[in-house]
């Protein structure tokens, strides 16, 4: 899952979906510096990622990209989750696509001075280009493969990830709706513990 399935699986509390959203950024206990409901987001993010890591179905789906993408099919499988929620909204939210991103943007800059400084930096770009609205394109998922290619060490075939889309598209549609019926539940079973489970859990 990348941020937009991130944000939408941790209910209306801003403070958590703050967490959840610079999960990938706070490491180790680093995550006991903050208030205790950004915690409970970083934590749910581990707990998320985990979950997906360890799930059949996922696997399933990172195996169409582990051709060319090898060890980092995974990562290509979070913006084509993505892609799918964000194609499919309606199924799973009331609010509008660009209605939430824009309260999750909204939600962001109100907490900008706590952000990671890694997120202070791409956070404006992110905004600028609305790219988890443009999600729900292939020609998103192509750029922002592309963009992740150049800042990190993704390799750069998000053409030809595109194309395995297009080719597999039901199958990774069947794939994600099953999958992401049971993250949820696992969620919100987790944001309704009036303790979120320790770390040594995750």
């Amino acid at each position: 899952m990348n941020y937009l399935a991130h944000l939408y699986l941790s209910g209306p509390n801003e403070e958590v979906r703050v967490g959840n959203f610079i999960g990938d950024h706070v490491k180790g206990r680093r995550y006991q510096r903050y208030a205790p409901d950004v915690q409970k987001g970083i934590l749910l993010h581990r707990q998320i990622d985990s979950f997906m890591d360890a799930h059949p179905l996922t696997r399933e789906s990172a195996s169409l990209f582990k051709p060319y993408y090898g060890r980092y099919a995974g990562v290509v499988i979070d913006i084509v989750y993505d892609h799918l929620l964000a194609l499919n909204w309606s199924r799973h939210a009331t609010q509008s696509l660009h209605r939430f991103v824009s309260a999750a943007h909204r939600t962001l800059l109100q907490h900008y001075f706590i952000l990671p400084r890694p997120v202070k930096q791409f956070l404006p770009f992110l905004i600028k280009s609305r790219r988890m609205e443009h999600y729900r394109s292939l020609h998103g998922v192509e750029r922002t493969l592309q963009i992740m290619a150049h800042y990190s060490s993704l390799p750069d075939h998000a053409g030809w990830a595109v194309v395995q889309i297009q080719d597999h598209y039901e199958i990774l549609t069947q794939q994600f709706e099953s999958f992401f019926e049971e993250v949820q539940h696992m969620s919100s079973s987790f944001l309704e513990n009036d303790q979120a489970p320790s770390q040594k859990a995750i």
